[in-house]
Order: structure tokens, then sequence, then C-alpha cells
């Protein structure tokens, strides 16, 4: 759950807000104002929600699908409509948490402005929350299981974590619950997940669920946490040292996600391992594409940053990684045996730049 910094001191990209300070509002400003017309309204819920950023949500679920070896389905689209309601629950939450901070350092964001009260924010945390998880619930108990999780993350990281050191943990558990979401409701809706307690299927469905989402969600939360640590050093500048070891670990995942098939190919029965030399597929090329997309998007703004890490490159390498959380979906899911959710990944990036020019994802 990420979106672009504005660089004030302690801000992370998750949160989008100032750090820990800052005084109290005037009471005049958190009252909403008087004569605002529908688009007005309308516009401010936008702005709260920041909708332009829901396009980086749903790869999650389909690159969970696709670890599980399943296609999209009625748990998938279960999953995504739960992840887009905890994510906007967390956005809503996330204003009402920082609306004295935000009176003072971005006054012009809706709960500060009055456009927004804060009892309907917080209200509408809450009515999200609760459709997410009753989305969820639809899917299967092992998928309210995850989204329970998912949702006790987002809270505890916008009421108390993200201004800790356990906030990059906190956020990278968020995104890697979101992808475990998306395979477990797409596994369960499609009967992946045995229901015989002890049985030899069970036991099977287990070992492909640890072998499949597991590497998937952890590389994701690996990123994930990589550029929340970066974030760290936006407003003030840092040493090279966390840029330069966030360039390593975007390097070494892009390296696994090619790696992984072939690693596959490799392994497990000898009459199922190919005599022939492996030639490239239209679905290895969209691996390879979709894997560079990721190393170009998030590389060269942390070198730049390694290089000289003041507050402009490190906010420009914060909104590549950023950016780039796309495109990793997109490999991942390819690199599971499912291009054609890669290819729907990538092409929600138009859209959500399109719709970025009007309604800011900050």
């Amino acid at each position: 759950m990420l979106r672009v910094p504005r660089g004030a001191p302690g801000r992370t990209p998750e949160d989008g807000l100032s750090g820990t300070g800052g005084t109290a509002p005037a009471p005049d400003r958190l009252r909403p104002s008087p004569g605002r017309g529908r688009g007005d309204t309308v516009r401010a819920w936008s702005e709260l929600f920041r909708v332009s950023a829901l396009f980086s949500v749903p790869g999650d679920a389909l690159a969970g699908a696709a670890a599980v070896g399943r296609g999209p389905g009625r748990g998938t689209a279960l999953a995504i409509g739960a992840s887009l309601c905890l994510y906007e629950a967390g956005m809503a939450l996330n204003d009402w948490a920082d609306r004295e901070e935000d009176a003072v350092d971005r006054p012009h964001r809706p709960i500060p402005s009055g456009r927004v009260s804060p009892a309907a924010a917080l209200g509408a945390a809450g009515v999200l929350t609760a459709a997410g998880l009753a989305l969820a619930a639809r899917a299967g108990r092992p998928a309210l299981a995850v989204a329970t999780g998912l949702a006790a993350t987002v809270w505890a990281y916008d009421l108390r974590l993200k201004h800790t050191k356990a906030g990059p943990a906190a956020m990278a558990a968020a995104r890697s619950l979101d992808l475990l979401l998306g395979a477990t409701a797409t596994a369960a809706g499609s009967g992946t997940v045995a229901t015989a307690r002890g049985g030899g299927d069970n036991v099977a469905a287990r070992i492909a669920f640890v072998r499949g989402p597991l590497p998937a969600a952890l590389a994701l939360g690996a990123h994930t946490y990589g550029v929340t640590a970066v974030s760290r050093h936006e407003a003030q500048g840092g040493s090279t040292a966390v840029p330069l070891a966030v360039l390593a670990t975007t390097a070494a995942l892009g390296a696994a996600v090619l790696t992984a098939d072939r690693a596959a190919r490799t392994q497990g029965p000898r009459e199922h391992r190919p005599t022939r030399p492996h030639h490239l597929t239209p679905a290895d090329l969209l691996l390879t594409a979709f894997t560079g997309a990721y190393l170009r998007t998030a590389g060269p703004p942390l070198l730049h940053a390694a290089l000289n890490p003041s507050p402009p490159l490190i906010q420009r390498a914060v909104g590549g990684g950023i950016r780039a959380m796309v495109p990793l979906q997109a490999a991942l899911a390819a690199r599971n045996g499912a291009p054609g959710s890669g290819l729907a990944v990538m092409a929600l990036v138009p859209l959500a730049r399109a719709l970025a020019r009007k309604v800011s994802p900050t």
C-alpha cells in the first residue's frame, strides 16, 4: 500500500503524510465548510482515498492467484474487492490519524481544509474494513484469516507503527499479506486447498502453497521494505548505505524472478526434466520484459540516490520504487505461469497515470 511521498520529516511512502510532531489545528480548520457542491464533495473524497493509487492493488491478488497455479476466478475477484476496501480504509484512517499534523504541514488535505470531517473519515475507515472482511469471508475461512491479519496490520501501522522503526516491516507485511489473500481466496474457490484433514492431497496442497505464494509474497514484501527504508531519509537526505543496499536488493529480486523458472525446470524427478535445451517462449520473453521494466524503473533512481543522497534524489528513488511495484507484480505472475495476468497488471499503468493527472496519489 504505497503512495508517493511529499518529503516531510519522517514521512513514508505508505502514508504520504508528515512525521511525528506538529501542533494542534485550530478548531475551524477541521470544521466542514458550508456551501460546497456535489463535485467538490466527490473530489474531496477522491483525494482522501487517493483513488489514482488504487491501480497498484489488483496486481497483488493476480500474482497470488498465479502463485497457486490457478487462473483468476470468483475467489480472486473477492480478494481484489477485499484488498481495495482495506486499502481505502487505510487511506482514510491514515488521514484521520495525522489530521493535526496535516493542519500544519498539509492544510490543503481534505480533513484540515474542512472538506471532510474527521468523524466521517474515521467512519469510512471502519465501514470499509468491515466490507473488506465480509468480502474475504465469502471467499472462505483461509481468506478471512489472512484478511483479518491484513486489516490488523493496516490499523496498527496507521495508529501506531508508522512513526517507529517497525514501520517498514509493517508495510512489508501488509503487501505480503495482500498477495497471500489473493492466493488463499483463489485456492479456496478452485478447490486447491483440500478439506480432508491429514489427507495426502491436503499435504501436497500445503507444500505447493508454501513453494508458490510464499516466495512471491516475500519478494513483494522485500521490495516494499526497501522502498520504505529509503523514504525515511527523503527530507534531510542521508548516507549512501541505505539506497545502495536497496539497489542490491532490487538486483537480487530481479535475478531471483528470472532464475526461479529455470530452477524449476531442472529440479524434480529425472523423468520430468527437459531432455533438450530450453528455447525461449513468448511467456519467457514477457517475463524478461516485466523484470526488465522493474529493474529499469527502480534501479537508476536508487543508483543516483546512492551517488548523491540529497533529498530530491532520495524522493525520486522512492517514487521509482513505488512505480516499480506494478512491473514486479506482473513479473511474479508471469514467473508462475500466468503471463496473461501479467499483461493485465501492466495494462493498469496508463490508466493510473491518466487518473493521477486529475487526483494526486499522495
